[in-house]
């Protein structure tokens, strides 16, 4: 094995890195890249290419895309040679007598969704600097001092937490950490509008929104007063405000990959095109900008001690992600509700489809909730076959039902005067003003529970991450006035979610989902279409001898109901075709939630705004 790639130290490094991107080639969509990284002697230097990506839990900085790679010092060729271990380090030999070593490369994104998600369009882009830019080992990035500067297509304006030094046909930002320019990532585009969501406010936050046409961009005043109230709310419930500035980056695009990533002062929030002028049609789109903008506190300010690292190449660990992105979660659906970017009952609705989902996960029996934790690292959101059985990223949702149980077990201790909002101010609202990052640890998570509520917390949560089931943590759900039932009829909210998905979901009857060619795109572990030997890939040609259509199939379910006589499914396997016999009886069934009469109403006023 070759020596180690030298670790990171917290010492200033001497000088000022320079990086300059050319962003205009929207047809063949290539980010070209110059930078000028100091150096202080001769001998050897290692370079890095971010790896270990914030937000993203796991090594998925993507050096696959970076082609052209050049190096000269005092414009004499240098040859580089990567690491044989870690292929995101480039070795140089620095020559003497010079004070600098220049870069130029490529960043070549993707040009097809098969290739990875697009970051260019016609009309907008993504600019993520950890694409963009390498840096010098041995060195915290935080002491790595680096000024950023763009060449945009003509006409363009974009959106960043970067603040400019000067704009031009190259708009140049003033210097920051390596740190901070990774953190603060850009929207920009042809089309592009910029509201205040805080008038008179200590500090500016904004929405910067980029969309495919600038009929998307029109805002009606209700929907500007919801995401204005989401920022208030957020204030009542944390107490403190952990960036100088903020800005929300929000891409309405179905060209441009869609996204949901965390920053200390931004976020990027890509969504459908229509998200306004399709308001009452898409409420499932509206909880991805509160659950980006509570990072700001939770997952950026306040961060795991394990996946707090000196630089992005040191390996994260993501044992608590049930708090960072699960407890995130609960907060974004609160705040949803609060701020009224959703309602009240759409929230409960969205409750009841998470219930459902994680109470129907049977991999729970082999899997642990907290190995979930790894999955980013396991699985990197590939697709899998059997996802109720391997399971995903469940830290996520059913991380918010553990909350959610917290929150109501708080209420019902303290006899209402206490809940979770209390944890909130005192574990995310601590050094208003501040925004470094102040790591934790489970026992600190515990300790502060504690003081907000003395009870065994530690055994609460260790129950629940370590635990088998069976079924999901719905004690939150009882205790908040609420059970989980099932239906004939889907909810409002759940018909939206199918109608934007163009998916028939018949998880919880047939065990399985369908796409719009009829396709199964998920089948249950142990469900009906599973004995039946059904799997996802498959496409669903006829039932009972007719021709396939989502509504023939549900009444096909229905006309079973109570009888004897199985449906007959006809289905494409590759090159073969089968006829498959589903003896189930059930009828359609669909979550929601059911109101328990007689008892507290603790959800109703968790999702309750804030006065």
């Amino acid at each position: 094995m070759p020596a180690a790639i030298v670790a990171p130290q917290d010492t200033p490094y001497a000088g000022v890195l320079k990086l300059s991107v050319d962003a205009t080639d929207l047809d063949r969509r290539i980010f070209r890249v110059r930078e000028t990284i100091p150096v202080a002697k001769a001998g050897p230097l290692t370079l890095l290419y971010p790896s270990w990506i914030p937000g993203n839990h796991a090594p998925r900085g993507p050096i696959d895309k970076l082609a052209g790679l050049t190096i000269t010092a005092g414009g004499k060729p240098v040859e580089w040679t990567r690491d044989v271990v870690d292929i995101s380090a480039f070795h140089v030999d620095v020559p003497a007598g010079v004070s600098a070593v220049d870069l130029e490369f490529q960043y070549l994104s993707p040009t097809d969704a098969d290739q990875g998600r697009i970051v260019i369009t016609q009309e907008m882009m993504n600019v993520q600097w950890f694409a963009l830019a390498l840096y010098p080992a041995g060195h915290f990035t935080r002491q790595i001092q680096i000024e950023p500067s763009i060449r945009l297509p003509a006409g363009w304006s974009f959106g960043t937490a970067l603040e400019t030094a000067a704009s031009g046909e190259v708009t140049t930002f003033k210097p920051v950490s390596f740190e901070t320019l990774m953190d603060s990532p850009m929207f920009a585009g042809r089309y592009y509008k910029k509201l205040d969501l805080d008038p008179g406010g200590r500090s500016r936050v904004s929405l910067n929104i980029v969309a495919d046409d600038p009929s998307l961009l029109e805002v009606k005043p209700a929907q500007l007063a919801a995401h204005r109230a989401m920022v208030a709310q957020a204030d009542k419930l944390y107490g403190a405000r952990h960036y100088d500035h903020y800005d929300l980056l929000l891409a309405l695009s179905d060209r441009m990959g869609g996204i949901g990533v965390e920053h200390q002062r931004s976020s990027e929030n890509g969504t459908v095109p229509r998200y306004f002028l399709d308001w009452d049609k898409l409420p499932s789109t509206r909880n991805l900008l509160p659950h980006e903008y509570s990072h700001s506190w939770n997952g950026k300010y306040r961060r795991p001690a394990d996946l707090w690292t000196a630089n992005f190449n040191v390996p994260m660990r993501t044992s608590l992600l049930w708090v960072y992105e699960g407890q995130d979660q609960y907060w974004g659906y609160v705040l949803g509700a609060r701020s009224g970017l959703v309602t009240k009952q759409e929230t409960l609705d969205a409750l009841a489809g998470t219930a459902a989902a994680y109470d129907n996960r049977v991999g729970r029996a082999w899997r642990a909730m907290q190995d979930t934790t790894n999955d980013p690292i396991i699985a990197a959101r590939r697709p899998q076959a059997w996802t109720s059985w391997q399971r995903s990223e469940d830290y996520y949702s059913e991380g918010q039902l553990i909350w959610l149980d917290a929150d109501t077990l708080i209420r019902e201790q303290s006899k209402g005067k206490k809940s979770l909002d209390d944890f909130a101010k005192a574990f995310f609202g601590v050094n208003d003003g501040d925004w470094s990052q102040l790591t934790y640890d489970f026992d600190e998570v515990v300790r502060t529970l504690n003081a907000v509520q003395p009870y065994d917390w530690a055994g609460f949560l260790r129950t629940r991450l370590d635990g088998h089931g069976p079924g999901a943590p719905l004690d939150g759900l009882k205790r908040g006035g609420y059970r989980l039932i099932y239906t004939d009829t889907p909810t409002d909210y759940a018909k939206s979610d199918e109608t934007r998905r163009k998916s028939t979901d018949l998880t919880y009857s047939l065990g399985l989902s369908l796409n719009k060619d009829g396709e199964f795109t998920a089948v249950q572990w142990e469900g009906p279409a599973f004995k039946a030997g059904l799997t996802d890939g498959m496409k669903l040609i006829a039932v009972n001898g007719l021709v396939y259509d989502a509504e023939r199939l549900k009444d096909a379910v229905t006309a079973a109901k109570g009888g004897k006589q199985p449906l007959e499914l006809l289905v494409k396997a590759g090159e073969r075709y089968r006829t498959v016999k589903l003896d189930y009886h059930d009828g359609l069934r669909y979550p929601r939630l059911e109101r328990i009469a007689g008892t507290p109403a603790r959800l109703d006023d968790i999702l309750a705004a804030r006065k």
